[in-house]
């Protein structure tokens, strides 16, 4: 009984016990069918082997049926079920039956297909607070999901090049069908000289305990929304050095997953919402080798559709096109931007934090709070309201000390940096002036201003906000405002944001 048999059964509705929708859709991925039936969707794990993937065999498509039902189970129990065998008697196949099993199937509970975040993005309906959501959710599991020495030993560069130049091998075969040979070459000599120049930074990440049991496989076809929340799904279970990886490999898959898609401004939004949340600006780092990673893998799993003998000409030119987008990505990622800095300053309540969150969104910048920096050093909550010490002298030199810090840090990688504080004397901002003037970096202060009963009235209606500034601390905070000197004033360009 071939694999062709059964996909043709299972696709008439007296095949299964239950009610059913007809048609029964398929779901067609590179190593996959998924049979959509009404109230239950079934995975059936493809005869295929691609080396860093193998279900070639009944026995391993049972275990990693398995493995998936496991490690999906933590993170989405709501939707994943059981494992079912499907035999073979008389020459017929019977579901459910333990018998003479030929294949098995993951049962899972099916969402509406309109709820997968892909959709929900082509039906232009993917908001913003959705990504808010995504970077909360993803920052949380993260949290959560387990690591060990084991584990920790994949954040090794020689780990990480293994894999990634298993991409490189697999995908050779394309060059001058989906992918030009100058662009490979080019997008190659990126991830090698990134790992030995940057070798220590990977060491850094390995003993800051980075490297954990993620997700793999990120990306809006792995995410959905299910009784008014999101979830993740589909993680990945037949490598360890796909999942045994570190957290930034997970959120570069959401972000070149938007970016693909021209939707820049909401990789922005999860970005930023992730990393106010973890506090791992350090992570930005290694972000440009995964996302040229993560590209590249799509890229190289959509080029072996050119390979399925089971697709027309039609989704194979489809396949061919999109194959070609997602290695031009790949190659985008491993080109350097110049760093710029952007400084906000005024009082709490003039809205420094909405100004930068717009200028970020526009420029890919990177958005640091003062608040969240602060909050993070103390050790404590976002959500959580800070007592008077974490608001004391020697507290506020810690916070400012390190937005500096990730200030330099990331303009030398090439990221646009939005240090948003009040900044609002010059011992505070005279080293963030120095350093752009010795390094020539590009620098722009941004100084956002409004009356004060204007400033009141927004603190008190301030809600879920990570800020615990009130009305009360206005005054004291206009007493100690100093004004721009005379160097500093070039650089200033003041917002009334009253008038906005």
């Amino acid at each position: 009984m071939s694999q062709m048999e059964l996909i043709k059964r299972m696709q008439e509705g007296d095949f299964y016990p239950h009610r059913i929708t007809l048609p029964i859709q398929i779901v067609q991925t590179h190593c996959s069918n998924v049979f959509l039936t009404g109230n239950y969707a079934y995975k059936l794990k493809k005869e295929v082997d691609f080396g860093f993937l193998d279900y070639s065999t009944l026995t391993k498509r049972k275990y990693f049926l398995e493995a998936e039902l496991v490690m999906n189970s933590s993170i989405a129990p709501e939707l994943y079920l059981e494992v079912i065998p499907i035999s073979l008697k008389h020459q017929k196949l019977f579901f459910n039956d333990n018998s003479n099993p030929v294949d098995y199937v993951l049962k899972m509970i099916q969402f509406p297909q309109e709820n997968l975040l892909i959709n929900v993005f082509e039906a232009g309906k993917l908001t913003e607070n959705n990504m808010k959501d995504l970077g909360k959710l993803v920052a949380q599991f993260h949290k959560n999901t387990p690591t060990n020495e084991y584990i920790n030993n994949f954040g090794s560069v020689e780990k990480i090049a293994e894999s990634i130049n298993q991409n490189y091998a697999q995908t050779q075969k394309y060059i001058g069908i989906a992918q030009t040979q100058e662009k490979y070459l080019q997008t190659k000599f990126f991830t090698d000289n990134y790992l030995i120049i940057n070798k220590h930074i990977f060491e850094r990440r390995q003993v800051d305990r980075k490297i954990r049991e993620c997700h793999g496989d990120l990306h809006l076809k792995n995410i959905c929304i299910w009784h008014d929340k999101i979830l993740l799904f589909d993680r990945i279970e037949f490598s360890e050095s796909f999942r045994f990886v570190d957290v930034m490999y997970d959120v570069a898959f959401v972000v070149m997953d938007l970016d693909s898609k021209g939707e820049e401004k909401l990789a922005n939004v999860f970005l930023n919402t992730y990393l106010e949340q973890t506090g791992d600006w350090e992570g930005l780092q290694v972000l440009p080798l995964y996302l040229s990673r993560q590209a590249y893998v799509r890229a190289k799993v959509t080029s072996f559709l050119l390979d399925d003998s089971a697709l027309s000409k039609i989704e194979q030119e489809k396949a061919q096109k999109t194959a070609e987008q997602y290695y031009n990505l790949a190659f985008k990622y491993t080109q350097k931007s110049l760093g710029k800095l952007i400084l906000m300053s005024g009082l709490s309540g003039s809205g420094k934090s909405t100004i930068a969150s717009k200028i970020a969104k526009k420029t890919k910048g990177i958005h640091i709070r003062s608040d969240a920096v602060r909050k993070h050093l103390a050790g404590i909550s976002l959500e959580g309201k800070g007592e008077n010490n974490l608001y004391c002298a020697d507290m506020t030199n810690k916070t400012y000390e390190r937005l500096l810090y990730l200030g330099k840090l990331l303009i030398k990688q090439g990221f646009t940096v939005i240090l948003d504080a009040k900044f609002d004397r010059v011992c505070l901002r005279q080293p963030v002036l120095e350093f752009a003037l010795n390094e020539n970096i590009d620098l722009q202060i941004i100084y956002c201003t409004a009356p004060l009963n204007i400033l009141h009235d927004r603190l008190n209606e301030r809600k879920d906000d990570i800020s615990d500034a009130t009305a009360e601390l206005l005054f004291q905070q206009e007493k100690m405002l100093e004004p721009f000197t005379e160097i500093e004033k070039p650089f200033v360009k003041t917002i009334d944001t009253s008038i906005n």
